[in-house]
């Protein structure tokens, strides 16, 4: 192989995908910037795994940018190799080519590491979502009691998957996405979620102080004391046991469990559902302020 070559092809092809990288991302921010708002905003709320789906949209155009800038390397490349483009480098020397095509090379594989990257993180989120959708979608049977489901709730520094504001009392319910294995059951000793067969274990207190969170935030509309109780759904797996009351641990497939986890110090009169729920749909508007 002809260094000479090599060295100009690469220069010439990397040139380019670095120019048609720049103007696809500058494309994609000003789609972003036209298409962020709605012409119903006040009627557009978030769906179940709203967050996920964005970032899998975000994600597969990222991967359509990197797999079309690889197409264009590839291109241009082969173009300016046939067309021997020698004579950009033919005064440099051998050890100056080489420096070259090392940092062409260290530039390639950096690249094929954000690539791959990407991949890995949209095959997360697309996991992600499938088990916050399945958990949502079985959310919307609970339409008894005045209850009505909120997705991807703000609180304070973090979000609530779902929360269910009805007459008979206020539950968040979170989803922890975890790939199942031959053994797929799950049990919660104490504070703690534990997989089967025991190599790995959640501690739920990062749940548990959203939902007090939450109930201080509702406390100051409802002008009393409010209880939020905190459910658990794990999609795909077999609940074991739970040895604490302080969370509810369920599946996507057995979510209508909650219903009976009440108490009737927790029901809320209808002014006030309609108060709370006022104000969680204010708060999940896909595209109002937040």
């Amino acid at each position: 192989m002809n260094p000479e070559a090599l060295s100009g092809a690469a220069s010439i092809a990397l040139l380019s995908t670095i120019v048609f990288l720049l103007l696809a991302k500058s494309c994609q921010a000003i789609a972003r910037f036209v298409g962020s708002t709605s012409r119903f905003p006040a009627s557009i709320m978030h769906e179940p795994a709203q967050r996920f789906r964005d970032e899998m949209d975000h994600l597969t155009r990222r991967l359509h940018v990197y797999l079309t800038s690889a197409l264009v390397f590839v291109v241009v490349f082969a173009v300016s190799y046939f067309l021997r483009p020698g004579a950009l480098f033919s005064t440099l020397p051998t050890w100056q080519l080489a420096i070259i095509l090392a940092v062409l090379s260290v530039v390639s594989l950096y690249e094929a590491y954000r690539f791959v990257t990407v991949l890995l993180a949209r095959r997360r989120a697309a996991f992600l979502r499938d088990a916050n959708i399945a958990a949502g979608h079985e959310l919307q049977k609970l339409t008894a009691n005045r209850n009505r489901i909120f997705h991807d709730v703000p609180c304070g520094t973090g979000i609530i998957d779902n929360v269910i504001v009805g007459s008979h009392g206020i539950y968040t319910v979170n989803i922890v996405a975890r790939r199942t294995r031959k053994d797929n059951t799950v049990r919660l000793t104490g504070d703690t979620l534990e997989f089967a067969p025991g190599n790995y274990s959640l501690p739920l207190g990062e749940f548990a102080q959203r939902a007090q969170q939450l109930a201080r935030e509702l406390r100051k509309v409802l002008k009393h004391d409010v209880r939020v109780r905190s459910v658990v759904a794990v999609p795909g797996w077999e609940i074991d046991s739970q040895s604490s009351d302080e969370h509810l641990i369920v599946n996507e497939r057995n979510l209508a469990m909650l219903r009976g986890w009440k108490d009737q110090n927790d029901y809320l009169l209808n002014e006030e559902v309609e108060k709370l729920q006022k104000l969680l749909a204010a708060r999940c508007m896909r595209f109002g302020k937040k």
